[in-house]
């Protein structure tokens, strides 16, 4: 049997080919038995069955420099093939990898590029959740799908603070580190091993206390991220409800290879902009200050907005002071 509820589900993008998109809607009804350990139900073989001939079809269509971003596509392989070779946990990031170069090399401004884009992310999001779908009963196993001695129903995946994988996840994808006695408590399915509540001497974790703290906070500007991420060209897609702020995350995403299938990544530009303390009024401020506005102008500009007054030094203190701020957060002009 298969965990339905501890199941990651799949994820379409907008704007990907219908043909695809269906595939995908069909695929998640019936893959209930399905998992990538199963022999009676081997979930490659619903690939081949539902995924490969509306890839082959979709493929089809495009003119032949985007067929080198879709594993197999053009040599009669289809990406259940290409599993079978190197396997699911090889397929991710090789699906990755091809979508960044894609990202990197085209404008994607066109109606084409837009949707090939949005069906890799799709295609990418469902093997994903086909690499993570286990069976119900089941124990822990590692890359090399050998047993670990623990129990499999645990949570897998990432830290609840940031985009590291949990103390759990990593220990199963690492074959190198050995099982202790206290492991029920060392190897956290909650929390990575920077985050767990308790040092190795048994006191107290500053960071997790610190990002417990920030959770709200670190959960918001996740989902800002994610949103923009997945509408990168459309402005106010982070829905903060501030113009100034949505317009930072627009120009901020424009110049970024991101992609929502990026999760780790995201997961931890979002802890960076919290412990960065980069807030919204801040966010203002170096928006302001990318349009070309002077500091005098900027001071103008948000005392009005607040209706309080803001001096042209005040304004000279916070971009001193956003200095600081790490350098991968500052938009910067393309």
């Amino acid at each position: 049997m298969v965990d339905m509820k501890k199941a990651p589900t799949t994820i379409i993008s907008e704007g990907c080919d219908p043909t695809v998109a269906e595939a995908i809607k069909q695929f998640h009804d019936r893959w209930q038995p399905y998992s990538a350990s199963s022999r009676q139900h081997p979930i490659v073989r619903l690939i081949e069955e539902l995924i490969d001939p509306a890839v082959a079809t979709f493929s089809a269509k495009l003119p032949l420099r985007y067929l080198g971003h879709i594993p197999g596509a053009g040599t009669g392989v289809g990406l259940s093939g290409i599993i079978r070779l190197i396997g699911f946990d090889a397929m991710v990031p090789l699906q990755r990898e091809l979508l960044r170069r894609f990202i990197r090399q085209e404008d994607r401004t066109s109606a084409r590029d837009k949707r090939f884009t949005a069906t890799l992310e799709s295609l990418f999001e469902l093997i994903w959740a086909c690499a993570c779908k286990q069976p119900m009963e089941s124990p822990l196993r590692g890359s090399d799908r050998k047993a670990r001695g623990l129990n499999g129903k645990r949570r897998q995946g990432f830290c609840r603070f940031c985009g590291a994988l949990t103390a759990l996840t990593s220990f199963a994808g690492d074959g190198a580190q050995l099982r202790g006695a206290d492991d029920t408590l060392r190897l956290s399915d909650q929390y990575c091993v920077a985050h767990q509540p308790k040092l190795p001497n048994g006191a107290g974790n500053p960071a997790y206390r610190q990002a417990k703290r920030s959770i709200a906070q670190f959960d918001l500007e996740l989902a800002r991220l994610s949103q923009q991420c997945a509408k990168r060209s459309k402005p106010h897609a982070a829905a903060s409800g501030d113009k100034l702020v949505d317009n930072y995350f627009f120009h901020y995403m424009l110049g970024q290879t991101l992609q929502p299938a990026d999760m780790a990544e995201l997961r931890n530009l979002a802890r960076l902009m919290v412990d960065s303390k980069l807030s919204d009024a801040k966010k203002r401020i170096l928006m302001l200050h990318f349009s070309g506005l002077n500091q005098s102008e900027i001071a103008e500009h948000l005392s009005s907005r607040d209706q309080r007054p803001l001096t042209r030094q005040a304004i000279s203190k916070a971009l001193k002071a956003l200095a600081s701020i790490p350098s991968t957060l500052h938009l910067k002009r393309r």
